[in-house]
């Protein structure tokens, strides 16, 4: 089935690691896996309202601006300028609302991670969920400075932090060169 996980030849190290992601991984992992700040919904609901909130604003200053008598010009411009800026400062208002402050979710950054490497298939256990990513679903392997994260089809990014290898470089290389050998990109 390919679930063993592999031993080097040369050491019989196997070629798993784990460890926790920190504050700073989870940031990383955020910004290699989104192209923005904000997600598509907070986009079409800034949208879709900002309309809506310029058209009741333009309806309500129309109205009180005829009751209190201004020319039918006035009426209208003024109408038109409050409604845009009301619409523009919702705009603006929803969109800064709906910044994401935090990064990761659930227990990404708390649980221990373990990435071990199959013939098959990359291997993420997190608690108790195992999940088994075979090599030709990954897409696009990014390097770091301190890192390595794998993009995977269909599926969230996986991020490999250096730190999880603590002071064994040669691990760390093993573990770099057994994804390059399993993913033809």
């Amino acid at each position: 089935m390919g679930s063993e996980v592999i031993n080097l030849a040369r050491d019989g190290a196997r070629l798993d690691v784990s460890g926790s992601l920190t504050r700073k991984d989870l940031q990383r992992l955020t910004n290699i896996s989104r192209s923005g700040t904000v997600g598509p919904t907070t986009v079409y609901y800034a949208g879709v309202t900002a309309p809506i909130i310029s058209a009741g604003v333009s309806i309500t200053t129309r109205s009180a601006l005829s009751e209190l008598g201004y020319d039918s010009y006035w009426v209208f411009l003024l109408s038109a300028i409050v409604a845009a800026f009301a619409g523009i400062s919702w705009y603006l208002i929803f969109m800064r609302w709906s910044y994401r402050q935090t990064h990761g979710r659930g227990s990404e950054g708390d649980a221990i991670t373990l990435a071990a490497i199959t013939k098959d298939a990359l291997i993420i256990e997190r608690g108790p969920i195992r999940t088994e990513i075979k090599w030709t679903a990954v897409n696009t392997i990014r390097r770091g400075r301190k890192f390595i994260a794998l993009m995977i089809d269909g599926s969230d990014t996986v991020l490999i932090p250096d730190h999880w290898f603590g002071k064994d470089r040669a691990k760390r290389d093993a573990f770099h060169q057994a994804i390059d050998a399993h993913v033809q990109l």
